[in-house]
């Protein structure tokens, strides 16, 4: 994907670009020794050498480079493990300052702390052969297909996240003639973080005239502007285009996906490429559905209801755009709409969703700057957080003489849960709260599952919450739940969450419960007036 063609073509495979697998491993900026060892005459290839290749038929043709790694590796490598670095709340971490020409081929991360959304939290940002400007800048969860600062597993070519969402691996090629520096910064005002990082590149002797550097840039709209189209690219040179990641949280419920797909080049007036939905171009039909393949997916999907979120991603690999001068990308944010009334107004109206995405393009010369990315209180969507073990003090149960803890827990939102250990079905356990000020948004119940939990129905203000008359709250292991709830409105002043036991799984050992948070966003529905009647 980094050299441009002489000639346009319809469909190019860059397979060969794309790097094998390396071994992660962890932990003070640690590269090669400056020794620079003789290359035999076999290797000596030139500009004209072929790409490195994931395609396993190029492995056998040697090259002319040497490979190098940037990690975070210890720098008392015989004997020290402390492979992590810090990344304080407010700061940022340059993890490589690289010497080109050279082209990295693979980078690893796995982060600790952060918060409980810290992919939108931290900012990746490249900059090439000494620019100011960074030309790849975007939240770390969204340039690897996830946004909304959620964890989801990934499998596509280019990007993948595995071990329960804690590995990010990228092979996009990224070429560099002089210079290459990347860092991660830590945008939080409340949360510390920390990285264990792997950067794997090549030293070449040159790169050809005509190579394109690697570009990802980020930008939303909270919400979408109505009367235009939603902007993705705006670039201005030559290049291609290689990739999008779309994310978006509904603000009316039903299907928000209408809108088509434009592909301005090079100046046109009108779209050049015109798409028939968003689902179709991100090569899905009829809707959304989880799922992952190698060149598009949806790592997340919640569904069609208010505040419900989804993430996809296409990459243009085997059809890269390309365009000589310019290249805008929009997609129309279209589709069923209702009026105040709750009566349909159309299956293909502008919606004011919450939007974002992440453009992925190659060029030469320097990238026009069209978007950054937002302050971090713009780029999360504003929640209140009731921590149901902040009120252990004034909770009741029954049996009254059931034990009741605030438990530790690393997947909880403020680190513990509130864990009562009932030894029997007839069991309830009241929690209440205070609102200082009226609250109201899209509602997440964050319980905890477990080998020895019970079945539970649950209340709010004494009315049983849509969905939770009988939650089986068992499972093989400890893992964290959210439970969503309809869109609540509550008053300043005291409430109260209820548990009433009803029984438990027949593989369960146990009646016990969890109860981590009430999680409320600041999601509010969107509709249209209603119109006035003709006389």
């Amino acid at each position: 994907m980094m050299r441009l063609p002489q000639c346009r073509v319809i469909a190019v495979s860059v397979l060969t670009l794309l790097t094998a697998c390396a071994t992660p491993s962890s932990g003070p900026v640690a590269t090669a020794p400056d020794a620079k060892p003789e290359v035999p005459s076999a290797m000596a290839g030139g500009p004209a050498a072929p790409a490195v290749g994931g395609a396993l038929g190029d492995l056998f043709r040697l090259r002319d480079a040497r490979t190098r790694r940037s990690s975070s590796a210890d720098a008392n490598w015989q004997d020290g493990n402390a492979d992590a670095r810090p990344i304080p709340k407010g700061q940022t971490l340059e993890l490589a300052d690289l010497k080109g020409p050279g082209i990295i081929r693979h980078i690893w991360f796995t982060i600790y702390g952060g918060g409980p959304k810290f992919p939108r939290v931290l900012t990746l940002r490249m900059y090439w052969d000494g620019s100011d400007t960074p030309a790849v800048e975007s939240p770390l969860g969204d340039f690897f297909a996830v946004g909304h600062g959620a964890t989801r597993l990934v499998n596509s070519v280019p990007v993948a996240v595995t071990s329960d969402a804690k590995a990010y691996n990228c092979y996009w090629p990224m070429p560099f003639r002089k210079a290459a520096r990347i860092t991660l910064t830590n945008d939080s005002k409340e949360h510390d973080a920390g990285v264990y990082w792997y950067i794997d590149y090549e030293e070449v002797p040159s790169l050809p005239t005509d190579t394109a550097y690697f570009h990802a840039q980020y930008r939303q709209e909270y919400p979408c502007t109505m009367g235009q189209d939603y902007l993705i690219l705006d670039a201005v040179g030559r290049g291609h285009y290689v990739g999008t990641v779309q994310s978006a949280q509904i603000r009316t419920a039903s299907w928000f996906g209408e809108g088509d797909d434009r592909f301005y080049i090079d100046g046109a007036s009108e779209p050049t490429l015109r798409g028939t939905g968003t689902e179709d171009y991100f090569c899905d039909a009829w809707g959304y559905r989880l799922g992952m393949r190698p060149y598009y997916g949806i790592t997340l999907f919640d569904g069609y209801e208010l505040g419900d979120r989804v993430s996809t991603y296409r990459w243009h690999i085997h059809d890269p755009v390309h365009f000589t001068q310019s290249l805008k990308v929009t997609i129309e944010h279209k589709g069923v709409m209702f009026d105040t009334d709750g009566k349909l107004v159309s299956g293909f109206h502008e919606r004011q969703d919450l939007m974002s995405s992440v453009a992925f393009w190659y060029q030469t010369g320097q990238a026009k700057r069209f978007a950054s990315v937002p302050p971090i209180e713009e780029r999360l969507v504003p929640e209140r957080v009731i921590e149901v073990e902040a009120s252990l003090a004034e909770t009741t149960c029954e049996p009254a003489d059931t034990q009741m803890m605030a438990q530790d827990g690393s997947d909880c939102s403020g680190g513990k849960r509130l864990f009562a250990m009932f030894a029997g079905p007839e069991a309830k356990l009241t929690v209440p709260f205070t609102a200082s000020e009226p609250i109201s948004g899209v509602a997440r119940l964050k319980l905890t599952r477990s080998w020895d939990y019970g079945i539970w129905k649950v209340s709010l203000d004494g009315k049983v919450l849509a969905g939770l008359d009988a939650v089986d709250l068992f499972n093989a292991a400890v893992a964290a739940q959210d439970y969503a709830l309809e869109f609540v409105e509550l008053t300043a002043g005291q409430h109260m969450l209820a548990f009433e036991c009803v029984g438990r799984n027949p593989e369960s050992k146990g009646y016990f419960l969890g109860a981590d948070a009430i999680v409320i966003e600041s999601i509010t529905p969107y509709a249209v007036p209603p119109k006035a009647e003709s006389k």
